[in-house]
């Protein structure tokens, strides 16, 4: 299965191109198994990429309004959005494995710290405190949580004497570990599309029935099923990397998977048995992606789409900032400076047609975006000297 090929199954599966197109951000995210959530806006210009005349108003009605769309904790510990029925996947798949670890940590934190003798009995009361707060507001802040639950008051302290060091409100800890066990979802935030400071709700206060339960072997096969229907073909160094998950648990979901190996240009890979056929052509159209979009985030080994371009588009830890796509390959990145203007750098010709399709995409996300201002909570080296 060559490069070619796997730009093709690329650009028409991950929806940048106009003959391939979503009908709207939930559809998108199914097809993408989540869209990236941990910076806010990504959701939102994510949505914007590959969906034709899609508004801001359009994904908050997605999300909060009519919610087909809900904030889950995913692969690699990070935050999507995803549809209704990849929630229970990805809450049994991946976030319910992380909790007895957040709750044995936050014990220790507590007891460590001297703020409670018993840590244990402290968690599960302030955490049953904290539900039904949530269950009796409908939905809160976590300002508003600390008032009713003054426990939440507490803070943590890190590093005490170092240049990383800081406090952290318990707040924090406790609904994150509520979050990975499922009880309580991240809904509309406080503030605008691009604030990450969400508020809280029960999963049955958004999404009938709550989350229903779920083997979570069950879990990590499908999700791991709906990767490789998405991006396959794909290593086991990219099944790994990107969900996150020990080689074992991967292998094990695999067991379950009707999938074969191919060769491609980087080695053998893997895709679904029934996953074979090759992908038509389409006429190279022009994508500006925005700061860890689910595709540039989507494999480990990425030679075949990013090329030798990592340096100035990933910070040191990884993630990706906004990218400039073209025909199913990475050409560039961009930025939004301070006046509004998208600036964009092509790190690669790509002839007069796709330089000009470029400039057309950057103006139309200039005027999508409008007088709101997008700052990457991790920021790559050239959007850092783009954006001025």
């Amino acid at each position: 299965m060559s490069r070619d090929e796997r730009r093709r199954r690329l650009v028409a599966r991950h929806h940048l191109h106009p003959d391939h197109p979503a009908t709207s951000a939930t559809e998108a995210a199914g097809h993408l198994v989540g869209l990236h959530s941990s910076d806010p806006a990504t959701v939102f210009l994510s949505a914007r990429a590959r969906v034709p005349e899609i508004t801001v108003a359009d994904v908050e009605r997605e999300l909060y309004d009519r919610p087909s769309l809900f904030r889950v904790l995913g692969m690699r510990r990070t935050l999507f959005a995803v549809p209704a029925g990849q929630v229970p996947l990805l809450q049994h798949g991946c976030a319910h494995k992380l909790a007895p670890g957040e709750r044995k940590r936050l014990v220790g934190y507590l007891e460590g710290q001297n703020l409670v003798r018993d840590g244990e009995a402290w968690v599960r009361r302030v955490s049953d405190a904290t539900v039904e707060t949530i269950t009796r507001r409908g939905e809160a802040a976590a300002m508003e949580l600390r008032e009713d639950v003054p426990e939440l008051k507490l803070t943590l302290e890190f590093g005490k004497g170092k240049k990383w060091g800081g406090k952290v409100g318990v707040s924090t800890r406790v609904l994150f570990l509520l979050a990975c066990e499922g009880r309580i979802i991240r809904t509309r935030p406080r503030g605008s599309w691009i604030s990450g400071q969400y508020r809280w709700t029960t999963p049955a206060g958004r999404i009938p029935g709550g989350i229903p339960d779920l083997d979570p072997s069950e879990a990590r096969a499908r999700i791991l099923e709906l990767w490789l229907r998405a991006y396959g073909p794909g290593t086991m160094a990219d099944l790994k990397w990107w969900s996150g998950w020990p080689l074992r648990d991967v292998r094990a979901a695999l067991g379950s998977i009707d999938v074969c190996e191919v060769e491609t240009d980087e080695g053998l890979a893997l895709v679904l048995g029934d996953d074979l056929e090759s992908t038509p052509c389409s006429e190279p159209r022009a994508a500006l992606l925005p700061s860890l979009d689910s595709t540039i985030m989507g494999w480990r080994d990425r030679d075949w789409y990013l090329g030798d371009h990592a340096g100035p588009l990933y910070d040191r830890n990884g993630n990706a900032g906004p990218t400039v796509w073209w025909d199913g390959r990475v050409v560039g990145g961009w930025a939004q400076t301070s006046t509004g203007r998208v600036s964009y750098r092509l790190l690669e010709d790509v002839g007069g047609e796709g330089e000009a399709d470029v400039a057309r995409a950057a103006t139309d996300l200039e005027a999508w975006m409008g007088p709101t201002r997008v700052t990457p909570r991790f920021r790559a080296p050239l959007e850092k000297e783009l954006s001025g």
